[in-house]
């Protein structure tokens, strides 16, 4: 007995190191005030790095480049979107492979956080939740809807499958795993986080601590008791301030921020976002001097690839191609002086008698020459079999996840002055009639009526909608896309909707972008039209594809969707990875809507990511605009008290609304400057009201040249992102007024104002007053 047991327990060990190789079996835990790591205090210094924004040849190189920055952690989503793009079609293959992205972490002994939503928002297409739930009309999202639950479990069960066995007591590397992400500013329902919670542990992650992360000013609308809390924020926050209420309900509790916020991300049209690396060290270094975690979000951002890049909510406000984000590591790969920073203060909190790996060489740059097309495909000529539909429905309704959808009917004879109206376009449309472009409809600015000239009997209309990214927050994520309910004629007769539609599908595939009749014939001016051109390198290297000469689309290299362009900037280049281009011939395809100024382009050595050219980033407050609240009385004045963190004022009186207006009239700073994060109004029972439909209609002064601090940053969902008057170029004096239309009549009762989240910086407000109407103010 006593040699069978012998037996038996070499036999064992023999499994266990076939199943984890040489890897030992670890412990990781919440302990008191500190994470454990096999029973030992651990800090947990974490690098947020997303596998689908990387090239696959790249993983490893950025993987090196964290470790070299002093990080002992990796952090990632998981997007659903990408591992099921159609329903019940799993891909964990190539670029989607995460257990082999976990495993290179592991082969440079970093840790591995996973977040595996099943929203995840990442500024990535729909929040990470793939398009097809929307062909269900009366879907819930991120609720207990019957069928988005049942979704929900297959994808984290085939989630389980790819990574369950790579956590720490199995001989992997994963430390923790996330519950949903930042809920708090989605809803409150805790019944829908505890399932979300069940279905991950029943997908397999059972055996390391489980978390949910939202902000200090909402983590406790939907705190599961047995989850650990961990807090989101960014640079310049006051840190104290953030875990106050935290330290006070779990005194015992490891701290984290499981976001801080290196930098941030770009939107088009509106100026490169950048952040100081002052502030961003000197956050890291109180937090590591008070035994406190954190995950830098993004420690590299990478490349939102093809059509992956999603759009902000409220105010649809799409994001760019690159992720750079102003962090350390930037898009392509490189060391930048941020990263240096970070570097050198890591090197302090090494454990002892460890030193920095060396910082790996960076991946070879090169410049391609002029790139002339020659061979052009325009779209109209190449046009897919359409689909018949009586009425306007949206793409999704055609079965079509992404790119651009064509609406094709004919118009009636008027001799009359008349306009089109599209309720709702989604996202960029060109409306054209017999062939010639009369017009553009851009969701950005609210577009969704045009004139249009006197026609003939059977004049064809066409309406080209461009989909841009599904918005990624709140609860902009129900975006369907192309033409979402009607289109309309109006004249001095009345008004006619539009039927009988044809219907043509233009997907984002490269073989959909290859596959077209290509001549030497130039398009036709304001066309949309596919370009191919061919050209030879003698060696390899990543570059920058200039598209400055380009207007809007999308271009591809070797089969590989670099991602979209719009000549509004700020970007104006796409990352080129090398890997992904060879010696000898390379083809390349650009899918422009509009048509080039000059069809060429070229390979650049650097990026271009802060140019901006026409009326991209709107202010609001047109030149000769100036508002008059001379005749208004007031319904409430105060003074708000200094300091971070939210604040409430009630009014004592209910107000029938529809213009909210609050002037500011000192600082407590005693500067010139006015800053709000964030507003809520607060309704007839002192609830906070749906600000899905709010606009700013006026703003007295807003900072947009160095930062892009303005005024509907006030009710963007970002509590990092404030509105912040004009220091650039004009210091405007008090008082600073702002007026948001709330887009539907509302009974108002008081408002939450959150200041600026960093402590002791100008704009703090004292002295308010508020006024309300149901007319608009005089302008």
């Amino acid at each position: 007995m006593k040699q069978l047991i012998i037996c038996l327990t070499i036999l064992s060990a023999l499994l266990l190191f076939s199943c984890t190789g040489n890897k030992k079996q670890e412990t990781f835990s919440v302990g008191k005030n500190t994470f454990l790591l096999n029973n030992e205090p651990f800090v947990v210094k974490a690098a947020e790095i997303h596998y689908p924004r990387i090239p696959r040849e790249y993983w490893e190189h950025r993987i090196q480049m964290c470790k070299s920055l002093g990080m002992n952690t990796i952090c990632l989503y998981i997007f659903w979107n990408i591992h099921e793009p159609e329903e019940g079609k799993f891909n964990f293959t190539g670029n989607n492979d995460v257990a082999e992205f976990c495993k290179l972490a592991q082969k440079h002994d970093m840790y591995v956080i996973v977040r595996p939503g099943p929203y995840v928002c990442a500024e990535w297409e729909m929040g990470g939740l793939p398009w097809w739930l929307l062909k269900k009309e009366d879907i819930g999202l991120r609720v207990q809807d019957p069928y988005y639950m049942e979704r929900v479990r297959i994808f984290m069960a085939e989630v389980g499958k790819q990574l369950g066995n790579l956590q720490l007591d199995k001989g992997g590397n994963i430390l923790m795993v996330q519950v949903e992400n930042e809920y708090g500013a989605y809803g409150t329902d805790k019944p829908y986080v505890a399932e979300i919670r069940d279905i991950v542990r029943e997908s397999g992650f059972n055996s390391v601590p489980l978390f949910q992360c939202d902000w200090n000013s909402n983590f406790e609308n939907n705190a599961l008791d047995d989850l650990l809390w961990t807090i989101n924020f960014g640079t310049g926050a006051n840190i104290d301030e953030q875990f106050k209420r935290l330290k006070e309900l779990r005194p015992e509790t490891p701290l984290m921020c499981s976001e801080f916020w290196s930098g941030w991300f770009d939107h088009w049209g509106a100026k490169h976002e950048t952040r100081s690396a002052q502030a961003l060290v000197q956050g890291m270094k109180e937090m590591l001097d008070k035994n406190i975690s954190f995950s830098l979000y993004m420690t590299h951002g990478g490349t939102s690839f093809g059509h992956w890049a999603g759009a902000n909510f409220p105010n649809f406000s799409p994001t760019c191609t690159s992720y750079d984000y102003d962090a350390p590591i930037n898009e392509s790969g490189k060391v930048t002086p941020k990263y240096m920073e970070v570097r050198n203060l890591l090197a302090n909190y090494l454990p002892e008698g460890q030193t920095l790996p060396a910082i790996p060489d960076s991946l070879p740059v090169i410049s391609i020459p002029e790139i002339k097309f020659e061979q052009v495909a325009p779209l109209f000529d190449n046009l897919p079999e359409p689909k018949v539909s009586e009425n306007i429905r949206s793409m999704e309704f055609f079965d079509q996840g992404w790119g651009s959808i064509l609406y094709r009917t004919t118009l009636s004879k008027s001799d009359v002055k008349q306009f089109l109206r599209v309720t709702e376009a989604h996202d960029w449309a060109q409306i054209y009639i017999d062939g010639e472009r009369v017009g553009v409809m851009n969701r950005l600015k609210g577009e969704g009526v045009i004139p249009i000239p006197p026609v003939r009997e059977g004049a064809v209309l066409d309406i080209l909608v461009e989909a841009m990214g599904r918005m990624n927050f709140g609860k902009g994520i129900y975006d369907w896309k192309g033409i979402t309910e009607k289109v309309e004629v109006q004249n001095e007769k009345g008004t006619t909707e539009l039927k009988n539609w044809q219907v043509y599908n233009i997907p984002v595939d490269y073989t959909f972008a290859k596959d077209k009749k290509y001549a030497a014939t130039p398009a036709k001016e304001n066309t949309p039209a596919y370009y191919k051109a061919t050209f030879n390198l003698d060696k390899t290297g990543d570059t920058f594809i200039n598209m400055m000469n380009w207007r809007k689309g999308m271009v591809y290299v070797n089969g590989h969707n670099l991602g979209r362009f719009w000549e509004i900037g700020p970007q104006q280049t796409l990352f080129m990875p090398g890997c992904w281009l060879k010696k000898g011939e390379n083809e390349i395809i650009i899918f422009d809507l509009v048509g080039p100024t000059t069809a060429t382009t070229e390979g650049l050595l650097q990026p271009i990511l802060d140019v901006q050219r026409g009326n991209g980033a709107y202010k609001h407050r047109k030149a000769h605009e100036n508002l008059d609240l001379s005749g208004e009385t007031p319904v409430h004045k105060g003074s708000f008290k200094p300091g971070n963190g939210w604040q409430k004022v009630t009014f004592g009186k209910a107000h029938e609304t529809r213009y909210f207006c609050l002037e500011a009239l000192s600082s407590h700073g005693k500067d010139d400057f006015a800053a709000i994060a964030e507003l809520e109004l607060l309704g007839e029972n002192g609830e906070r009201l749906s600000r899905q439909h709010w606009k700013v209609v006026y703003a007295d002064s807003e900072e947009a040249e160095e930062a892009n601090n303005i005024a509907s940053n006030v009710f963007d969902l970002q509590e990092s992102t404030i509105w912040h008057t004009s220091y650039s170029i004009n210091k405007d004096p008090f008082p600073h007024q702002l007026v948001i239309d709330l887009g539907e009549d509302k009974v108002v009762t008081g408002f939450e104002y959150l200041p600026r989240m960093e402590a002791n910086k100008p704009g703090m407000i004292k002295d308010y007053q508020v006024y309300v109407k149901m007319s608009k103010f005089k302008l």
